[in-house]
């Protein structure tokens, strides 16, 4: 699979499969990430995979304390969204719980579907990316830009991930959980496995605007 076809087909899994991901496979895809750029090449990332009877035990962690986050490390989104990105964050709700067929009167039913979070969505692996409490929006860049090399090459042998900011929610109990040291902050999760294509809500795709709306070519 050449990177084109990777960026085509990745997409945010919320029902995988319950097959086992080899350690080694594991550790070659966040080895492999590593390559990411980061500015003056600090590398800001600090990586936990965790499996089997670890993840187990921290899922009924989680769930024992489901509905009492903890105070919030940073905002997911500004508030007060404006548009376009209202308007998107919208939009993506509305098509994800329509392919579940969850209508927007269905609190229960749209609170029981986020609370899948806290399960990984039933995927065999977790991961968690942290970073230290001291470096700025330049090094959280260089973050995203590792989580997203993670997601293609987990793309490229077959498999499915769904980064998931949900988990700064649960920052703290994650951070202890981890044994991270006190001067770095759990940015987000991400869940890791087999997708089942089977299920309904991964038969749908986000959608994406027109270059138009927010590129520009000039001296071409």
């Amino acid at each position: 699979m050449d990177v084109s076809s990777a960026v085509a087909a990745r997409f945010s899994a919320r029902a995988f499969k319950a097959d086992p991901v080899p350690g080694e496979t594991v550790r070659a895809i966040l080895e492999a990430a590593a390559r990411a750029p980061s500015g003056g090449n600090l590398q800001p990332w600090k990586v936990h995979a965790i499996a089997g009877d670890v993840l187990a035990e921290f899922k009924a962690r989680v769930a024992a304390r489901l509905g009492s986050p903890d105070e919030a490390q940073y905002a997911v989104y500004p508030a007060n969204l404006w548009d376009p990105f209202r308007t998107r964050r919208f939009q993506v709700g509305e098509d994800l719980y329509g392919a579940l067929e969850i209508p927007r009167e269905d609190k229960i039913g749209r609170l029981r579907q986020f609370a899948r979070n806290a399960e990984f969505f039933g995927a065999p692996v977790g991961v968690f990316f942290s970073i230290d409490r001291k470096l700025g929006p330049p090094q959280w860049s260089d973050l995203g830009m590792y989580m997203q090399t993670v997601m293609l090459l987990a793309t490229e042998r077959g498999l499915a991930t769904c980064a998931q900011e949900f988990w700064s929610a649960y920052g703290t109990l994650a951070a202890e959980f981890l044994g991270l040291p006190d001067d770095h902050m759990v940015f987000s999760g991400m869940a890791l496995g087999v997708a089942d294509e089977t299920a309904p809500v991964n038969q749908w795709r986000s959608r994406r605007d027109e270059f138009e709306a927010w590129g520009e070519l000039q001296g071409f």
